[in-house]
């Protein structure tokens, strides 16, 4: 299968996104090899996801047990609620060993071969790899670079791992600052508000845009305002720049006003978490030698079929996937990336629907969307000339929802008016990363309003708040 090369396929970084496509190469028959750094898992397995979601889920059995007004509600009484930092520390660290672990034995049951160094091009279907007894050169058919992404660090902002941080020493969760500022109110900012201010810490959320949650719809962000950060801890500065962040005890922190950048408020606090995104790790990956030029912010440039351009045209047999692409810097949106590239490779022309692809932030209650806001959604609609529609659902009205005590939320959905296709779904509730997935199916076969209305869903199950919006959509006629 190899065709004199080495191997039919090298991944460069074993990320989620290189792992899922290594494993659906052998899958195809393709004699594969993988080539990682760092850790088996990259950022998700390591410093992402998976520690997060393990912090969330301690930090929120602690926000729940401590909700008394809530427990009194469901006639139950927990006196002194009390919690371990370490030990909370400890169960998102041996999940990663666990999770990271689970994907190594993976591959080498079924032979991926995993090479421990850094990888490079070396030019058309080559790959340099330095390793701790030096470097060596190996040939492949086709080249797949999934090398992922680092935090943002905007200028200005200094790092010392301690006082000021970013997520990859937040999920370390080393000690519990009494008030903690965070830079940037996207997913990662909402997420670990989340878990401090579950475990005693006062937050002070730092935004540069004019409004939170920039990346979300409207209705959405409004309705997290109200259920995530109002009733909690939590001080907003919108509309704010860190433009200067110093380490220390206490950690200071320069604010100026965002559009004149005249300094307005200098802040002290314990700790400064910053969540300005991310970007892509794509320096030194030896792009050049076969004439690949990233854009200005890092991203390499593809095509819907995950093929690398080099001036608007495909370079044979190289692959770029995941957060080095910057189509949606998602761990699942890498692996189907992966998926994809593997089957162009393989002569099964496949492309990447991303409307389709959900994301969700894992707060208490969670907020999740697949497909358009109703911003974009209505920019869709004047370019093509047709109506868009909305319709709202709430949790309050639902009976598990009711059962549960968990009545803050709605869904949203996001139509065409003309032929009622599904253009986007947003949810913030109990369960909503969940509550997503039939949403993103339905988008992905472009299913209409009208279509929905009659599928059924079990009762009482929270699903039926979309049952319930997509019923309205149609008696709105």
């Amino acid at each position: 299968m190899s065709h004199g090369f080495d191997y039919d396929l090298v991944i460069i970084g074993a990320g989620v996104g290189g792992h899922g496509a290594a494993l659906h190469a052998v899958r195809c028959g393709l004699k594969t090899a993988i080539i990682e750094a760092a850790d088996m898992g990259g950022t998700c397995v390591n410093r992402g996801c998976i520690p997060s979601k393990a912090l969330l889920a301690a930090s929120g059995r602690v926000r729940e047990l401590r909700d008394t007004h809530h427990l009194k509600a469901l006639g139950i009484h927990v006196p002194d609620v009390s919690f371990e930092r370490e030990a909370i520390a400890n169960h998102a660290n041996s999940l990663v060993k666990k999770i990271r672990d689970d994907l190594t034995n993976s591959l080498k049951r079924l032979n991926v071969e995993t090479i421990h160094g850094r990888g490079k091009l070396a030019g058309p279907q080559k790959v340099t790899v330095m390793t701790e007894t030096g470097e060596k050169t190996i040939t492949a058919q086709d080249v797949m670079i999934s090398s992922g992404s680092v935090p943002f660090v905007p200028p200005g902002i200094e790092l010392d791992g301690k006082t000021v941080f970013t997520s990859d020493d937040g999920v370390k969760l080393d000690w519990l600052p009494s008030w903690l500022a965070i830079v940037g109110s996207g997913y990662i900012g909402l997420e670990f508000a989340d878990i401090y201010t579950a475990l005693g810490s006062e937050v002070t959320m730092i935004e540069a845009l004019d409004q939170l949650m920039p990346g979300f719809d409207p209705d959405i962000a409004k309705q997290a305002q109200r259920v995530l950060i109002a009733p909690r801890d939590i001080e907003t500065k919108v509309g704010m720049l860190a433009k200067k962040v110093t380490p220390g005890s206490p950690v200071v922190i320069e604010l100026a006003d965002a559009k004149t950048k005249e300094t307005v408020e200098i802040l002290e606090v314990d700790a400064c978490l910053v969540a300005t995104g991310r970007i892509p790790a794509t320096s030194d990956l030896g792009l050049e030698t076969v004439g690949v030029e990233v854009d200005r912010r890092g991203f390499i440039p593809v095509n819907d079929q995950m093929a690398v351009l080099a001036e608007g045209q495909p370079v044979p047999h190289l692959w770029a996937i995941g957060d080095a692409t910057g189509k949606m810097m998602l761990a699942h949106a890498a692996s189907a990336q992966g998926m994809v590239a593997v089957d162009n490779i393989c002569g099964r022309s496949r492309t990447v629907d991303y409307r389709s692809i959900p994301a969700a932030a894992f707060t208490h209650p969670e907020v999740s969307f697949v497909g358009l806001t109703e911003p974009a959604a209505q920019e869709l609609a004047q370019a093509e000339g047709f109506n868009v529609a909305t319709v709202r659902s709430y949790f309050k009205g639902n009976s598990k929802a009711i059962a549960e005590g968990e009545t803050d939320g709605l869904a949203k959905v996001i139509y065409r008016e003309d032929t009622g296709e599904v253009l986007g779904v947003h949810i913030l509730g109990f369960h909503a990363s969940d509550l997503i997935q039939e949403a993103a199916n339905a988008i992905a076969e472009r299913r209409s309003v009208h279509d929905l209305a009659y599928f059924v869903h079990t009762h009482p199950t929270l699903s039926e708040v979309l049952d319930e919006a997509y019923k309205r959509a149609i008696e709105k006629g």
